[in-house]
């Protein structure tokens, strides 16, 4: 597992989660398995995970474990698939009760999101995730496969949408230049192809602090993260039984903002503790995790039942 990916705040996140061991969990961003290997670790025989991770290559590392689901879909439908499982429960037992949010208690435990892309997603050249490759193709796809991918956008993007999302997405410095000199340089097929059309915008010093933000636009906007991120917090808050939890590691301020104010403004939530930051340790030994960000909520009894 870690060498796929090194599981971030991995304690801290599935300590405040795990408080039932025999209840069931969703682990909605599944990556290399870290943080879904260690709720397993937590619970006895009763106890279940449901992992979902859009990735079908992040899914063939999971364990073999009868208590683990896997669901190969975007977080973004955790709802729909709960709603859909309880149905088919009650469908089998007979049981024509309420359902995942009635007063009959039905609902999972926890919810866990760790929102950043996995190391080897980076690390894996032809994903096109990493301005470090020179002649990967320019992809970004989530899923690997279907929909477009960060070359066809930006070559068929007009110039006004391609400044909106490095502005909005990558919050990058002088995004009306950057967009042009993009667009004057098309064709665009390749990471090196992007970075060289930026070069004149890039600072000796501080490179690779530009390009991590005009890929992190370009990575946003292809697979719809902050659609997706709205989404899947609403459908959690009304997927969680009372009392439990949602848990979220957050990478940007962008998506750290939306869970910030959704917890603050859900009237189904409440959060739990302040927001926690990794340790100096861990960010020496993992320097992926040191943007990190945890931040916990519980189901509250208020408006629990509403839909």
């Amino acid at each position: 597992m870690s060498d796929y990916h090194i599981p971030v705040m991995l304690d801290e996140s599935i300590s405040a989660l795990v408080l039932n061991p025999s209840g069931t969990y969703i682990d909605a961003t599944f990556g290399g398995g870290g943080h879904t290997a260690e709720i397993l670790s937590r619970l006895n025989d009763g106890g279940r995970v449901i992992a979902f991770d859009r990735d079908a290559e992040a899914l063939r590392n999971a364990p073999k474990d009868a208590r683990l689901t896997l669901v190969h879909n975007n977080f973004r439908y955790v709802e729909n698939y709960w709603e859909w499982m309880m149905k088919d429960s009650r469908n089998k037992s007979g049981n024509d009760g309420k359902g995942r949010n009635g007063k009959d208690g039905k609902g999972v435990d926890g919810i866990l999101a760790d929102l950043g892309v996995s190391s080897h997603q980076f690390d894996t050249a032809e994903r096109g995730f990493s301005f470090r490759f020179d002649d990967a193709p320019l992809d970004m796809r989530m899923n690997g496969q279907g929909g477009r991918t960060a070359a066809e956008f930006v070559n068929t993007c007009t110039e006004a949408d391609l400044e909106k999302v490095l502005r909005l997405y990558g919050e990058v410095d002088g995004s009306r230049r950057m967009a042009g000199l993009i667009a004057a340089a098309r064709p665009v097929r390749t990471t090196g192809e992007l970075n060289a059309a930026i070069a004149p915008m890039l600072p000796a010093n501080a490179a690779h602090k530009v390009l991590a933000k005009v890929f992190q636009a370009l990575r946003i906007e292809i697979n719809g993260e902050m659609r997706s991120l709205e989404k899947f917090l609403e459908g959690a808050s009304y997927s969680l039984k009372l009392g439990g939890r949602l848990v979220v590691i957050t990478y940007h301020s962008l998506e750290d903002r939306m869970v910030k104010h959704f917890i603050r403004e859900c009237p189904r939530l409440k959060a739990v503790g302040k927001m926690a930051l990794p340790g100096e340790e861990e960010i020496a030994a993992n320097t992926r995790a040191r943007s990190a960000k945890l931040r916990v909520a519980e189901k509250t009894e208020e408006a629990a039942w509403q839909r």
